[in-house]
């Protein structure tokens, strides 16, 4: 059953991509999913997903970043983490990395690339507690570089939720 953000965001998607069920998209622990049909292949189609949980650990959003590695390790034959950088303030830090993932597609080995967004945003009620916000783009390595720009764009528009507005969810 597809989850809830631990805080509400606002986003626009990029022309061509279409929001779909987290659950119908296979993506069960993801608040929101979005697909690139132009990019559908058997057994696999580019997408965005959005995830997220609170902590009151100290956790560096490097050390939960290597989490979800660890957690893709279990579910993909190989993972590799490509690149990593960290962005923003100590206020409102960022991560970006990018992964390397080979798993079975329709039976076949595929090499797919992952590119996850990490932001942290603290709690004004509570400030021991944060809300970390993942974006990740999963694609093929032939489609990756022709949707990287969706996804800075998708990335450039994530924000907190304002009174009275509506993400494009």
């Amino acid at each position: 059953m597809a989850t809830s953000l631990p805080t509400p965001i606002e986003f626009r998607l990029p022309k061509g991509w279409q929001a779909v069920s987290p659950d119908a998209a296979g993506a069960p622990g993801a608040a929101f999913v979005a697909i690139h049909p132009a990019t559908n292949r058997p057994g696999f189609t580019t997408n965005i997903t959005i995830d997220g949980e609170h902590r009151s650990d100290a956790a560096s959003l490097a050390e939960i970043a290597d989490e979800s590695i660890n957690r893709l390790h279990q579910a993909a034959r190989t993972v590799s983490l490509s690149q990593r950088t960290e962005f923003g303030s100590a206020d409102a830090p960022g991560l970006t990395q990018l992964l390397r993932v080979t798993t079975l597609v329709a039976r076949e080995s595929t090499e797919l690339i992952q590119c996850q967004v990490y932001l942290s945003m603290s709690d004004v009620d509570r400030p021991q507690e944060r809300a970390v916000i993942r974006l990740s783009l999963t694609a093929t390595e032939d489609n990756f570089k022709a949707v990287i720009g969706d996804f800075q764009e998708f990335v450039a528009s994530v924000r907190p939720e304002s009174p009275g507005s509506h993400s494009d969810q």
